[in-house]
């Protein structure tokens, strides 16, 4: 069936025309070649050698001839559209399947709770996938970033972007090693605190974050006093293990040192609940074969 040809404006206008006739030597089948008309096809060239400025083919009534300008254009253009081409097969195989790298900006913290557990499975699964795990505190641009998609806390999450969920919601813990609580009176309410080291954490944007609880259904923010500030919690896992102080931390990153004694939850009625951690990238359309493999094998993963 054929279909009109209309000419595009740009620099690669008529180009594929032009290689197309130049290879088969005839403006019918090179037509036939690309679907089109020979009327067509003639015209488009003839707009490609006038925007060149130069006579590219010798037309006959029997035969179509290169000359000396089409023999340069053809040997400088059929490579340079023939990487073209395959350039657009090497973008639309990596949009049809799980390969290529993925870029992915993380809390430190998540990287042990859910990235660690699957990290060799997934790459078991889809070895032509290249896993890049930036692990920070700072909330990052991922479009500025070159970030496929991020890993945050719910509560983090603008709402410009698609979450996919990747833990149930959890609270956040208040937690202290045996060795600090042992002589000292258990903080029971948020005025307690007042009497305590407390473990402090410094958001990206430079203020220290205050203790967030939950007193009846009022949410309270308690501003507290400690020894040491970090900018992760890891940083304060280890130094609330080390008895240094209280913690307020995420309640699946104490789960392990509770379960084995080395730190105990203190002030469990305050808790506050957060919506959990989720994964997050710019929107569905933007979605990619190697992503989705990600997604579904961190869910898969985490179901097993």
């Amino acid at each position: 069936m054929k279909r009109n040809f209309t000419v595009r404006q740009g620099a690669l206008d008529g180009v594929e025309a032009f290689l197309s006739v130049a290879q088969h030597r005839s403006f019918r089948k090179g037509a036939a070649q690309l679907g089109v008309t020979p009327s067509a096809i003639s015209q488009t060239v003839r707009t490609l050698e006038a925007r060149v400025g130069a006579v590219l083919l010798v037309r006959t009534t029997r035969s179509v001839g290169l000359t000396e300008a089409g023999e340069r254009f053809l040997a400088r253009a059929r490579p340079a559209f023939d990487e073209l081409a395959a350039a657009g097969e090497a973008a639309r195989d990596l949009a049809q399947r799980p390969a290529g790298l993925l870029r992915l900006a993380v809390p430190r913290a998540v990287v042990p709770l859910i990235l660690e557990p699957v990290i060799a499975s997934f790459g078991q699964a889809y070895p032509e996938i290249e896993l890049e795990i930036a692990a920070g505190p700072e909330l990052v641009d991922l479009a500025a970033g070159g970030f496929d998609a991020g890993v945050r806390l719910g509560q983090f999450i603008a709402p410009d972007m698609v979450a996919v969920r990747l833990t149930p919601p959890f609270p956040f813990s208040v937690v202290a090693s045996p060795g600090y609580l042992s002589g000292r009176k258990r903080p029971e309410c948020i005025d307690d605190l007042r009497d305590h080291a407390c473990l402090r954490m410094r958001r990206s944007d430079g203020s220290i974050a205050a203790w967030p609880f939950t007193d009846g259904n009022r949410p309270v923010e308690a501003i507290v006093a400690g020894p040491l500030i970090a900018h992760d919690y890891p940083t304060l896992l280890g130094a609330a293990i080390q008895g240094l102080g209280l913690a307020q931390l995420p309640a699946p990153l104490v789960r392990a040192p509770i379960a084995d004694g080395r730190l105990e939850v203190v002030m469990t009625p305050y808790a506050v609940m957060t919506p959990g951690v989720f994964l997050y990238h710019p929107g569905r359309r933007q979605m990619t074969p190697k992503l989705r493999a990600f997604i579904d094998h961190v869910r898969y993963r985490g179901d097993a």
